[in-house]
């Protein structure tokens, strides 16, 4: 299934570890560039908080809806081919934004992204378990945490070449717009829309590249594939997968993770760009966006290191302190503490994701590919919290709405501490490695 037998070479795992954190970077940086695009669509289509944060539902709710799908993907077709089909899908969706801004539609706009996050989800089923198991089980949460590093490179660069592509010329707002004559506004709308084509159609190439690339890299095997077939009926179940108390728990923390982090990422530019927060245009907000993510990424070459040493899901507990204190920190002040201290939360969502992933999976063996899909499907936290978020903004004002966010941290403060230790009642599953 894995489509070619493990190398020789001792240095073959690292090279297929340099190989998958390209992959990690690219994913990282289409996602980011959500964060510049809320605001751009925003305005464009004149819309209120809750309608565009259905971006991020659409983005996100892909991560529901196609990760079982995925799952039998690679199950079926193993490591290599998921990937690079993958990466295939993600290259449509890119191709996609091409008609969306030349018409402009909306809808299309939402299609795209849900094609772009279909090709992600089936990356995403693929590859962290694949870091994880390439190796030690012991040293599992530092090898995704470099992997993820090189994510929040993707995502430290992408809102600053995003902002600089797509956020420029003036912004008309709501009003400005409608004393434009009807000639002019359509004008106005498709040349902003056109600011979206050359990026993705760029995305697209780099993609299709990738794809064509990776079909010809030789992966080496791991210990027990997460995709193992089996016959219909006799292969573990996501029930049996559940059972296990961190997967379950772990679940939940992926989607108030995720939620909290794309939460903030989308409201960012708004926020900052508020006269009682930061007073500044949105080209220079998605600069503070692209330190929200460049904070990760420090974070995440930082944990690389630490993990190593300090027991993770302990780690996972205090940084979720560190995010709770400073959302509640931008809650109650203005200006540039407000902007610092949501800005910082970045550093501290940096382990964050892959240390609940590989505490979540740790020891499920043949389950892992089961447990995998949930913990993708769980993704779906960025597609419900900014909504919620959206609705709580457009009621009391966005500041407020940052409420949220801390809810989600005081659970992962809950998961690290306690949910995430193993049951001592219950026998270990055979290890993977």
């Amino acid at each position: 299934m894995m489509g070619s037998p493990m190398s020789s070479r001792p240095d073959q795992p690292r090279t297929a570890l340099i190989v998958l954190t390209v992959i990690f970077f690219m994913w990282g940086l289409i996602t980011s560039l959500n964060d510049v695009l809320v605001p751009h669509l925003k305005a464009l289509f004149s819309l209120d908080y809750t309608h565009v944060m259905l971006v991020q539902f659409t983005f996100f709710g892909a991560y529901f809806l196609m990760s079982l799908p995925s799952g039998r993907v690679l199950s079926r077709w193993g490591y290599k081919i998921s990937i690079a089909l993958g990466l295939a899908v993600t290259g449509c969706g890119a191709i996609l934004f091409f008609p969306a801004a030349a018409l402009p539609s909306f809808g299309l706009f939402l299609a795209a992204f849900f094609t772009l996050a279909t090709g992600i989800t089936l990356l995403q089923v693929a590859a962290n378990p694949y870091v994880s198991l390439l190796g030690p089980r012991r040293t599992a949460s530092s090898r995704l945490n470099l992997a993820q590093a090189l994510n929040s490179l993707g995502t430290t660069i992408g809102p600053k070449v995003g902002g600089a592509l797509i956020l420029t010329g003036t912004v008309l707002s709501t009003a400005e717009l409608d004393r434009l004559a009807p000639q002019a506004r359509e004008l106005y709308r498709a040349h902003q829309a056109s600011l979206v084509q050359g990026p993705y159609i760029g995305l697209a190439v780099i993609l299709f590249a990738l794809a064509a690339v990776f079909g010809l890299f030789r992966l080496p095997a791991v210990g027990v594939e997460p995709g193992t077939p089996a016959e219909p009926g006799h292969g573990p179940s996501l029930l049996d997968a559940l059972r296990h108390r961190p997967l379950r728990l772990g679940v939940i923390a992926i989607f108030v993770y995720v939620g909290a982090e794309v939460s903030i990422g989308s409201f960012m530019i708004n926020y900052i760009s508020l006269p009682n927060i930061g007073h500044m245009v949105e080209s220079r907000a998605a600069t503070f966006v692209s330190l929200y993510w460049g904070g990760a990424m420090i974070g995440r070459f930082a944990g690389a290191v630490v993990l190593q040493r300090v027991d993770p899901r302990r780690l996972l507990g205090l940084v979720a302190v560190v995010a709770a204190a400073l959302v509640a920190t931008t809650m109650m002040t203005a200006g540039m503490v407000a902007v610092w201290s949501i800005v910082a939360v970045g550093l501290f969502n940096s382990i964050m994701f892959p240390t609940i992933f590989a505490v979540s999976i740790e020891g499920l063996g043949p389950l892992t590919g089961r447990a995998s899909s949930l913990l993708i499907m769980a993704i779906v936290g960025g597609a419900i919290v900014p909504v919620l978020q959206g609705m709580m903004a457009d009621a009391g004002g966005v500041q407020r709405a940052y409420l949220l966010p801390l809810i989600c941290y005081l659970y992962i403060i809950y998961y690290g501490f306690r949910g995430s230790r193993p049951e001592a009642r219950r026998a270990p599953i055979a290890a993977t490695s």
